[in-house]
């Protein structure tokens, strides 16, 4: 919870009162890289965090900002005052004197509107110290150069203090970033394409009249980088081949992932093929006709699937061949046995337990096309994506359809007879 404490972080005093340098104190107060941006961007942040202890760091500096906020909102009216009575003070800014009566607002100095689009808040906890660093960088340029357009010394004091405090934090955004462990470029989960990543394109040519001298340095050369030519001037060359590393090219397998999805796709191949052996059964068990249809139309889909599966292979370069899948083997006997058993009960409770059998496949079914679909997206096989990408949409709008049938069935369903209170 918040308290506020009226006593300010930092004392402020104006000896001088200046409308103007009023005016440009606003940028603090209401802009893109001021203190209201600051505490909201980092009091976010924070309440997003599942790291306890960099939430707690998050939320000091948040509530920090607030305290700035408060002085340079104080300092700003100060310097402000004034434009309440005084018409040459006013003119400095009409919106100011007029609209807000000598007040501060959240405007920054131009007079727009402080948005949320300031923020820089992507979830992601090292992005975001990253984003953190760079405000307090910012908002430190800021007010040094606020420091420099006055001369009034109690402002200069009370600017220093606050120039001060942003390097304050930036230390602590960079020490919290460098303790959790991270190399300075793993950024998310997805690492990035090999030899692209470390490609360097001199798209900027050209000497004397036609432009600036090419420069080399450590930023293009040494280390992993490839110096490559701009990749307008490839284009523009007859037959030249380009030297770009494509997005297509698949990164070399050296974890077994490739080996991986084969499997995946083998199991899913023999579950698929076994389902086109159940679903007429299913139908046929099936009490009402919208559950019959419905078995009748998802094996129309999964015979699709199998094709998609075979078309997986072959754009891997790979003989479409099953393995056992033991999983699907022992759903469809439980299912089996379901229908089995269902033979003597009431025509809703009987298809209740069907829908019940046939979620269970289709939620081990959804679970292996994640699986697998993930694993392509790893090694970048996109049209294998895609493929996989349908079918599973096809079993998750399956599970879905079974759901609004087993809502129906339970509206009909005879339900047992209240309990008379005695």
């Amino acid at each position: 919870m918040y308290h506020h404490v009226k006593k300010l972080m930092f004392t402020v005093r104006v000896d001088e009162p200046d409308p103007r340098f009023g005016n440009m104190l606003l940028e603090q107060f209401g802009g893109a890289n001021g203190e209201l941006a600051a505490a909201m961007q980092y009091s976010i942040q924070g309440l997003n965090c599942e790291d306890p202890d960099r939430k707690d760091l998050l939320m000091d500096i948040g509530t920090e900002e607030l305290s700035h906020l408060e002085v340079v909102g104080t300092l700003a009216r100060l310097h402000l005052k004034p434009s309440k009575f005084d018409r040459e003070a006013a003119e400095a800014d009409p919106l100011i004197a007029i609209a807000g009566g000598g007040g501060v607002n959240l405007f920054n100095s131009q007079g727009n509107a402080w948005t949320a689009d300031y923020l820089k808040i992507t979830g992601e906890l090292d992005v975001d110290l990253r984003s953190n660093i760079a405000a307090e960088a910012r908002a430190k340029i800021v007010y040094e150069r606020l420091i420099n357009f006055t001369d009034d010394a109690g402002t200069r004091d009370a600017l220093q203090f606050l120039m001060t405090r942003e390097i304050t934090h930036m230390k602590a955004f960079a020490l919290a970033l460098e303790s959790m462990g991270k190399p300075a470029f793993s950024i998310g989960r997805l690492a990035p394409t090999p030899g692209l990543v470390d490609q360097f394109f001199n798209d900027s040519t050209g000497s004397g009249d036609h432009g600036e001298i090419d420069t080399r340095g450590p930023w293009n050369e040494g280390g992993d980088w490839v110096f490559t030519e701009s990749p307008a001037i490839q284009a523009g060359e007859p037959g030249a081949a380009s030297s770009i590393v494509t997005e297509s090219s698949p990164p070399a397998d050296e974890s077994g992932l490739s080996d991986l999805l084969m499997d995946e796709l083998r199991d899913i191949l023999h579950a698929e093929k076994q389902l086109t052996k159940a679903l007429p059964k299913m139908a046929e068990a099936a009490r009402f006709d919208q559950l019959c249809e419905l078995f009748e139309q998802h094996l129309i889909e999964t015979e699709a699937q199998i094709e998609r599966i075979n078309e997986c292979f072959e754009l891997l370069g790979k003989t479409p061949r099953a393995k056992p899948c033991k999983g699907m083997m022992g759903l469809i006997e439980e299912g089996q046995e379901i229908m089995t058993q269902s033979e003597d009960k009431e025509d809703a409770a009987a298809d209740l337990a069907l829908i019940g059998a046939a979620q269970r496949v289709e939620h081990y079914e959804m679970s292996g096309y994640t699986t697998a679909r993930n694993l392509a997206q790893q090694l970048r096989h996109s049209a294998v994506v895609a493929l996989l990408s349908k079918s599973l949409a096809e079993e998750e709008n399956a599970d879905q359809l079974l759901n609004q049938v087993a809502r129906s069935l339970m509206s009909v369903a005879k339900m047992p007879a209240a309990i008379e209170q005695g």
